[in-house]
């Protein structure tokens, strides 16, 4: 790419059909917006300029595209009434035409497969033959609802022919357009501006092409080998058929990288994660954001993993993770939930019900069950009695709580925040510690056992 080169992506159409308040290009398949997807590989194609055409008023796609790619030079043009492709397009005129002697790429925001290899090659072809135009094409099975690729008896291309506008033998040709074309950028806004209307109003990219190919421009296709890139979602059961095939391609990929999935039931593993080799992947387990899993861990059944970075030799049964560290060796569930901004130390064990939030556990601490670990710093070796809670809130503000090493908490303790509890100090079942423990102490803090004889028969 150069300099002089420019994407643009039309993202306003309406989510009529996918019956939503938001726009369809924000539809998520395997848990990124579609407009995210599409953004990315325009990006990483090397074109340094954007511009995006966002319904009138959007400041959802505006807010997740300056989310996601702070540094790119991307520009937000609004469509204020919905006219076709082609009038899309020319809502970024003001950018197309800053990229005199360049090259106009145009994207549909809904097709998440699209890929800068795709874009790429189809690039290289365009400037090489020197195309005024040059639209990817690729071959379907089921082609209904896209343009027909005519071509004349030498096999040249020769124009587009819309679903609404072919005839029965036209609608049979399986060779389709997949919408992403390159344009010289003076050819494509002297086409724009000398379009004429449809009879239903609309300008279209479609008569674009037919214009560039009667004036007698040079007009060619590039053949796209993976068809993927042309899928959308006009509807939801199309959505969902998007996600599925997402979810087996990605499965496939970790497979193939030495990941053992037993069975696919359940499993969702989205863009970007990693998983080392041998690690297992047992069902209903949903692994999201950029989370990275090390090599030999059993990763479920049943488990969320979100944005988390976990070692070697783990084991996380039943266990929802967001934004946390795991270390190698840890022992995780059933019915475990680590909260953000903790970190678990190397051959930690949480047990049965155990919650970890905003919190540091120290390497062999073992919490069994039925425990609440919030706003604390644990030491090593440390174990928790069942039912034992960190109070963290007073009601006004959070305070943390710190156990040094080699620490017994009794069963069924409350260790009110801000307290600190010494090395090889142990507290004893069913207090209440308010104030610090001492360093090899036993802190006590719980009345005197009165048995009352004979109380059941006065009742």
């Amino acid at each position: 790419m150069n300099k002089n080169d420019i994407a643009v992506i039309m993202a306003g159409g309406s989510s009529t059909l996918l019956k939503s308040a938001n726009s369809p290009v924000l539809a998520k398949v395997l848990g990124q917006p579609m407009i995210q997807s599409v953004t990315e590989a325009a990006l990483l194609s090397g074109i340094e300029r954007l511009a995006i055409i966002v319904p009138s008023g959007d400041t959802q796609i505006r807010s997740l595209i300056k989310k996601e790619f702070p540094d790119a030079d991307i520009e937000f043009f609004e469509q204020s009434v919905p006219l076709g492709t082609a009038h899309a397009v020319l809502a970024a005129q003001e950018s197309i035409e800053a990229v005199k002697d360049g090259n106009v790429l145009i994207l549909n925001g809904d097709t998440p497969f699209i890929d800068a290899s795709t874009i790429n090659s189809a690039y290289v072809l365009h400037t090489a033959m020197q195309n005024d135009a040059t639209v990817i094409t690729a071959t379907v099975t089921k082609p209904f609802g896209y343009g027909r690729i005519l071509r004349d008896a030498n096999e040249h291309f020769s124009g587009i022919v819309e679903e609404a506008d072919a005839d029965s033998s036209t609608k049979k040709i399986t060779e389709i357009s997949s919408g992403t074309y390159w344009f010289k950028s003076d050819v494509l806004l002297n086409a724009l501006h000398n379009l004429s209307p449809r009879a239903n109003g609309h300008f279209n990219l479609v008569d674009v092409i037919s214009n560039v190919i009667r004036s007698g421009m040079k007009a060619d296709t590039f053949f796209a080998p993976n068809s993927d890139i042309i899928l959308g979602a006009n509807d939801r059961i199309q959505l969902m058929e998007l996600n599925e095939y997402a979810k087996m391609q990605t499965i496939q990929y970790h497979l193939s990288a030495g990941v053992e999935i037993p069975y696919s039931d359940g499993v969702v593993i989205e863009k970007g994660v990693q998983i080392g080799t041998d690690t297992c992947i047992l069902p209903g387990t949903i692994i999201k954001g950029k989370t990275v899993i090390g090599k030999n861990c059993v990763i479920g059944p049943n488990s969320v993993i979100e944005d988390s970075v976990i070692g070697d030799n783990v084991k996380l049964n039943q266990t929802q993770c967001e934004q946390c560290i795991v270390k190698s060796g840890a022992n995780i569930g059933p019915f475990v939930h680590i909260r953000p901004n903790s970190v678990i130390g190397d051959s930690v064990h949480l047990g049965n019900f155990v919650e970890v939030k905003n919190s540091n556990i120290d390497t062999g601490t073992k919490v069994s069950h039925l425990t609440y670990v919030g706003d604390s710093d644990v030491g090593k070796r440390v174990n928790f009695g069942c039912g034992t809670v960190t109070v963290n809130y007073s009601g006004k503000a959070k305070y943390r709580t710190t156990i040094g090493d080699d620490v017994f908490i009794g069963c069924n303790t409350n260790l009110v925040a801000p307290v600190t509890v010494g090395n090889g100090a142990y507290t004893a079942a069913g207090s209440t510690i308010t104030e610090d423990v001492p360093e090899d102490s036993l802190g006590i803090a719980r009345a005197r056992q009165v048995n009352k004889i004979g109380w059941k028969v006065k009742k």
